[in-house]
């Protein structure tokens, strides 16, 4: 096993996809428990089928760098789905679901009616559940993920303290001084950015796991932030690299191992929190 390990990491594409995979999985472990404390877990899902609506009409267009419309498109969605306020007619757990299935179903009718591949089920499938996307990445794609992935972990690091303020009370913290509005726009455009890096990874369905279980798994065993955010980008780490090495040696597609293997995590982190009678 170890030698057709080393086989295959003598493949570029196997290495870009681990490299890639690791740094989409730390982005997200990072955000994902803001998300969680705030009550926004879902717009994970939300803002995924809207980068899939996205990449549809991006795939209409013929055009070359789809990222160009995907995530701007993704950005302006994360930014109105998180200022949906107590004074809007639609909430904030109804918007997103609206915004969710209409933006899936406009993507796939979009992809239907002007088809540019013969496999329209293949092409879907792979946007959908991650399935090959990740190991067809160029040397560009890396380095734009690279780049992302350290202005994300860069504007974290930074604004650590700000980002926490809002994420527990933002009454207190608008009082205090802190320019929440501002904050909250920054948390959407990450939010957006991560999920437009994770569609490679995982795919559209499957995205709002690899941000979720890492923070929920931490959260049954640490009772502070701090802590939390940590063991949730350490544990995220670990899960996706051996989800992709399962992935390869096994046949399995990537996205769909990845969050098994985050489930299995979860579970394992649920039964330890009981033993040791941690946060439940």
């Amino acid at each position: 096993m170890t030698a057709r390990l080393l086989m295959y990491l003598g493949y570029p594409f196997v290495r870009y996809a681990l490299i890639v995979g690791v740094l989409i999985a730390l982005c997200s472990s990072l955000l994902g428990v803001t998300l969680v404390l705030r009550r926004f877990s879902y717009i994970g899902d939300g803002l995924s089928h809207v980068a899939f609506g996205a990449l549809a009409i991006a795939s209409v267009m013929n055009l070359t760098n789809r990222m160009l419309v995907i995530l701007p498109v993704t950005v302006i969605s994360a930014v109105l789905l998180l200022r949906t306020g107590q004074n809007t007619k639609v909430k904030g757990d109804a918007a997103i679901a609206m915004i969710s299935v209409g933006a899936l179903a406009f993507g796939y009718l979009l992809m239907n009616l002007f088809a540019t591949s013969s496999n329209l089920a293949g092409d879907v499938c792979t946007t959908l559940f991650g399935s090959t996307s990740i190991l067809t990445l160029t040397s560009a794609d890396v380095w734009i993920c690279i780049a992302m992935s350290i202005a994300v972990l860069l504007i974290f690091v930074l604004f650590y303290n700000k980002i926490f303020a809002v994420t527990f009370d933002e009454t207190f913290s608008k009082a205090a001084g802190v320019r929440v509005e501002r904050y909250n726009l920054l948390i959407a455009v990450v939010i957006a950015v991560i999920i437009v890096l994770a569609m490679n990874l995982v795919g559209s369905l499957l995205i709002s796991a690899l941000i979720i279980f890492p923070a929920l798994s931490a959260m049954r065993l640490f009772g502070n932030f701090k802590s939390v955010t940590v063991f949730s980008a350490v544990l995220s780490v670990i899960c996706a690299l051996s989800g992709m090495l399962i992935s390869i040696l096994a046949g399995t597609p990537v996205g769909s191992t990845i969050v098994a293997v985050d489930v299995l995590a979860f579970v394992l982190c649920s039964a330890a929190g009981r033993m040791r009678g941690g946060v439940l």
